[in-house]
């Protein structure tokens, strides 16, 4: 049994186009334009958000001179106490709300147990 095939296009089916195809009345040059600036606009990359090199507020800035052994004493203070502050926010909430802030204090306490650990390799006075 053979399949029947369509017929081939017709001559004059250029002079009649299909008044449905959104080809048929616009240029496709413009149409492709069009597309090129959808596509860069949805598709294309932007620029890195760290393109730009950070530079620290001139507010709040760390003794130059301050030794390592202190600064880390210091960052293992102030994450021992945000970890203490989340737990106690933490505590009055509920639901999933309650699940990220702990979530949060777990990271703050990774944190500290890393500063914890490079202050316990610094050697004294150093």
């Amino acid at each position: 049994m053979k399949k029947p095939t369509p017929n081939p296009p017709e001559a004059n089916a250029a002079a009649d186009p299909d008044p449905t195809s959104p080809y048929a009345a616009i240029d496709t040059h413009k149409l492709h334009e069009a597309a090129e600036r959808a596509l860069d606009y949805y598709l294309k990359p932007v620029a890195p958000i760290m393109a730009t090199p950070y530079t620290a507020n001139a507010l709040f800035l760390v003794n130059p001179n301050a030794d390592t052994e202190s600064l880390l004493a210091n960052a293992c203070e102030s994450l021992a106490s945000a970890t203490v502050m989340l737990g106690d926010f933490a505590a009055l909430l509920e639901g999933t709300h309650r699940k990220t802030l702990l979530g949060i204090a777990q990271v703050v306490m990774l944190g500290e147990l890393a500063v914890n650990k490079a202050l316990n390799k610094v050697e004294p006075g150093s």
